[in-house]
């Protein structure tokens, strides 16, 4: 369905605050900003750690009897809620703009995976978590089951850079799952949120089945893991680390997607007029402030300089803005500090010898916290921009000869989150993505074509995140696996009267049979 032209004021995001726990009129304020104007949209009450105890208790009360309700039921819902997002568009991409500064192109994406993941879980999530018969201990005498039971309430710590998706869509295969969900969106993003989990309760949750709270991570992100029984967390990788130990230390599992310094790999081979599209956006949507976009640069020698002048040439016409329509290429930065940080990136590599081929600049005239796409060559492992997730419209090219040069250059990172090749040779691509070490590689793509394969794994290695997101883990993740086993006709020991030394050679010469019966093994 095409948007409406509905548009909603900042002074109506109030009504969503009524989806909070607590009353917000005896809690501290924490002042919402608009990126791209440094406008005031509205205030949030700051939580406490007392109103996620009283959260959490509401989504454990809650939680059975949604459990209860059979998978197709608690589809029912999903799917619904799909036609409502799609419905709803204009308004939720207004508050994705509004709250984080994007471009309405980037903001779409979001849309579009609630929409997909939503399609995914309700038609698939069923198969991967549905009762099972596994294999017994001895064929015919052993009947043994798997089960899948909901965790139980599940913990939730969502980004600024993507609030509208990664607030819902791990939310849904724990929903799917039978578990309630409590969300601590991140403080600059809430009424995104608020507003996604409105249209959930509009098709049909239970209200207490899906809490949210607000308020800075540092008050209440401790007491969320606390009593939680599964948390949910993305974000960078520092913060990540302190996630893990407080999830560990309360012995419940945890998924983690954190930073990345994401490798695109250019051979001599790739077509460059696609090449050229696809960097664009793997580098520059959401003006970089995306975990998967492509910040290493990595071009085999015989396409170097031309690839590097139809790129730069290509940075040069994007279009800065956040207009409420899909004219802007590139938005805003989110804030203050996220402006801070890739300045101080783009300065420490110029006066460290770096070459600015483009952009450099932050651009105040078009608002607050505006920079302009900038790609650097020259750039040397004693720079910052070399080493650290920029998280910004920032690119740095480098040149390689061999294959294995540009496989120890794209690895050459603690972190593995997502990678790039392109190239024309469809078997050559594949051999060269299974050596990166990256949990999700594309090629001839710079991050959707992983991203949106909802039926296939998604996180990252080494220092990018623990699990995965979407396929069957995506849903598996949410449940306590239980395996439940009937030993019928005779037991896994020696019958009375048998002696012992009988049952074992017996045992021992029945092991050997099952051995060579391959449907036995």
């Amino acid at each position: 369905m095409a948007e409406t032209t509905t548009r909603r004021s900042p002074s109506e995001f109030a009504d969503l605050l009524g989806q909070l726990p607590t009353d917000a009129a005896d809690r501290e304020s924490i002042v919402v900003e608009a990126p791209d104007t440094g406008d005031e949209l509205g205030t949030v009450p700051a939580h406490t750690a007392a109103d996620v105890r009283a959260a959490t208790e509401r989504a454990a009360d809650a939680q059975a009897s949604w459990a209860d309700r059979s998978f197709d039921e608690r589809a029912a819902v999903v799917e619904r809620y799909h036609d409502l997002v799609l419905d709803e568009q204009a308004e939720l991409l207004d508050l994705v703009q509004r709250e984080s500064g994007k471009s309405r192109r980037a903001a779409y994406e979001e849309l579009l995976d609630i929409a997909i993941t939503s399609r995914y879980y309700a038609y698939h999530g069923d198969e991967h978590i549905q009762s099972r018969r596994r294999a017994g201990a001895i064929p015919l005498l052993t009947k043994t089951v798997e089960h899948h039971h909901p965790k139980g309430v599940v913990g939730i710590i969502s980004p600024w850079n993507y609030p509208l998706t990664l607030a819902v869509s791990d939310a849904i295969p724990a929903l799917l799952a039978g578990n309630a969900v409590v969300l601590k969106p991140a403080k600059e993003t809430p009424f995104t949120a608020l507003r996604a989990v409105s249209l959930l309760r509009e098709a049909g949750l239970p209200d207490d089945v899906f809490q949210v709270v607000t308020g800075r991570g540092s008050e209440i992100g401790t007491p969320l893991i606390e009593n939680s029984d599964y948390l949910m967390f993305t974000g960078s990788t520092e913060t990540g680390r302190t996630v893990a130990e407080q999830a560990g230390a309360n012995l419940i599992d945890c998924s983690m997607e954190l930073g990345g310094k994401n490798p695109l790999l250019v051979f001599d081979d790739a077509d460059l007029g696609k090449t050229v599209e696809g960097a664009i956006r793997g580098a520059f949507t959401n003006a970089g402030q995306l975990c998967i976009s492509l910040e290493r640069f990595y071009v085999q020698s015989g396409v170097r300089e031309a690839f590097e002048r139809r790129f730069v040439d290509a940075v040069d016409e994007l279009e800065l803005g956040t207009s409420l329509d899909y004219e802007s290429d590139v938005g805003s930065l989110a804030s203050a500090d996220q402006l801070e940080k890739v300045e101080s990136h783009v300065e420490d590599a110029r006066e460290k010898g770096a070459t600015v081929l483009t952009g450099g600049e932050a651009r105040p005239d078009v608002g607050p916290y505006f920079y302009e796409p900038t790609v650097l060559t020259d750039v040397t492992d004693e720079m910052t921009v070399a080493n650290e997730e920029t998280f910004g419209p920032v690119v740095a090219i480098h040149e390689f000869d061999e294959v294995g040069e540009a496989i120890e250059l794209a690895n050459d990172s603690d972190r593995g989150l997502n990678a790039s090749v392109w190239t024309e040779d469809s078997d050559f691509g594949h051999a060269v993505a299974r050596r990166i070490e990256c949990g999700t590689v594309n090629i001839n793509e710079g991050y959707v074509a992983t991203w949106a394969s909802t039926d296939a794994p998604m996180g990252g290695m080494k220092e990018s995140g623990l699990g995965r997101r979407h396929g069957r883990e995506g849903i598996r993740k949410y449940t306590d696996a239980q395996t439940v086993a009937e030993q019928r006709l005779a037991p896994i020991a020696a019958p009375s009267g048998v002696p012992e030394e009988l049952y074992t050679a017996g045992m021992t010469a029945a092991m050997r049979v099952l051995k060579r019966i391959p449907g036995l093994r």
